[in-house]
């Protein structure tokens, strides 16, 4: 890591006896092959801070998991021998990617070079090597099994493409969601769409009122990140979303039909066409939940949604503290108070309020992250924390945030642990639940 003078990598433990449990480090050649030091034990990153990991946080890498070449970085670990930390100079740092319904505690922890590349918009979890298998600190949020690798048959998928491309001749939104999101960037809820199940994607937005500094869709030429996708480039109309939502509606099981996804901006922005989409498709179906992801940028735009029949809404956030909030995502023409109201109103009018939490290891689990995030819940009456994996490069995040002391944290396992004693009906989970589900939430997340 690059970090500031103060940091704590000096603070090393003063024997290595309570890490005998702990996975070896691993590091690659450069060349897609890894390998694991025996000679270090696997240390975690918190904020600019790397430290050892309990042994009860660590889990075996879920299925979908991947490894991370990290180039220009040096993994950062534990001498089984002397007990003192140090870099990894056999090859660069390794970080893993976890699967949807996962979250993790702590970040790779790697010392970066002057020449480093910025690294894409993943998640960088700490791994390790320890009887036969990778580990990983994480655990498993969410029992839904919507996004399960193993669930996928690609066969099957690009069957169901070829059909409702055809049953849908004319329909840009699900040639956008088979060409692009299905066949092109495999994404999971366009996948389940293609094969009739579940959470249907709806992007309606070509345009933003934010400019997040991770935006998966759109990013600056000078900028050193490339977003992975393209965005939407056009708007679809009522009669678009509603001849492809009804069917799934009535037809899959737990059926979720949502606005707001990866490939675009902001739905509120389309909220007019929304509002008039989400009326008629309730003239043809009372079945399953309609939901929105979004900025909450626009309560009033909320409020009417509301009415015309939205059951729920997950607006995201990197945190709860409104300058934390505004640093990243760069606001036009809304305040953090806006989200803050449509989560309330939401509440109001008997709907399922959730945050798409950005966790990140050093900040999220701060304690005026804490406490910001209780006041959050106490404020709007929040049925729904959704845990996820921050994907961003941690050094390029924090140095653009111009944060060079995270200040005391607590540990992101301990966090959930203190949110959910103290606010036991706040769910914790990874997707937007079905309507069934919000009727008996059954949480995976066990302390």
């Amino acid at each position: 890591m690059s970090e500031p003078k103060d940091s704590k990598h000096s603070q090393i433990p003063d024997t290595t006896s309570g890490l005998k449990g702990s996975p070896y480090i691993l590091y690659s050649d450069g060349e897609g092959t890894i390998f694991e030091d025996t000679t270090l034990y696997t240390v975690g990153r918190t904020g600019w801070d790397a430290m050892p990991i309990a042994e009860e946080d660590w889990i075996e890498l879920p299925d979908g998991g991947n490894l991370y070449e990290l180039p220009g970085r040096r993994g950062i670990g534990i001498d089984v021998k002397t007990g003192e930390m140090r870099l990894c100079e056999k090859g660069w740092a390794v970080a893993a990617f976890l699967p949807p319904a996962h979250t993790g505690f702590y970040l790779a922890a790697y010392e970066t070079l002057a020449d480093a590349p910025t690294l894409p918009l993943f998640c960088y979890t700490a791994a390790g090597w320890m009887d036969d298998k990778f580990y990983v600190p994480a655990v498993r949020i969410e029992r839904d099994i919507r996004q399960e690798c193993s669930g996928y048959d690609e066969e099957k998928i690009r069957k169901g493409v070829e059909i409702l491309t055809h049953a849908y001749p004319h329909n840009r939104l699900v040639k956008h969601l088979a060409d692009n999101c299905a066949l092109t960037y495999n994404c999971p809820a366009a996948r389940n769409y293609f094969l009739g199940r579940w959470e249907c994607p709806i992007p309606t937005s070509p345009a933003c009122n934010a400019n997040c500094m991770g935006c998966i869709s759109f990013q600056p030429e000078d900028e050193s990140i490339v977003s992975p996708q393209d965005r939407l480039q056009f708007k679809p109309t009522a009669a678009e979303i509603v001849e492809f939502t009804v069917p799934h509606l009535e037809t899959a099981p737990y059926p979720i039909v949502s606005f707001g996804q990866g490939c675009e901006g902001e739905p509120l922005l389309m909220w007019e066409t929304i509002k008039e989409s989400i009326t008629e498709i309730r003239k043809h179906t009372k079945k399953g939940c309609i939901n929105i992801n979004t900025n909450g940028s626009k309560p009033d735009a909320v409020e009417q949604l509301m009415k015309a029949g939205l059951d729920s809404i997950r607006v995201s956030m990197n945190s709860a503290q409104e300058d934390i909030y505004t640093k990243y995502y760069l606001p036009n023409n809304y305040r953090f108070a806006d989200i803050v109201e449509s989560l309330r109103i939401v509440r109001k009018y008997g709907g399922w309020a959730s945050i798409n939490y950005f966790v990140f290891p050093g900040m999220t689990d701060s304690i005026e992250e804490y406490e910001a995030l209780r006041e959050l819940i106490l404020t709007t009456g929040l049925n729904m924390i959704q845990w996820r994996s921050f994907n961003i490069d941690p050094d390029w995040y924090l140095g653009k945030m111009n944060i060079g002391d995270t200040g005391e944290c607590m540990g992101i396992k301990q966090m959930m642990e203190l949110i959910h004693d103290e606010f036991p009906e706040v769910k914790f989970g990874y997707f937007n639940p079905p309507a069934e589900r919000m009727k008996d939430y059954d949480e995976a997340f066990a302390h």
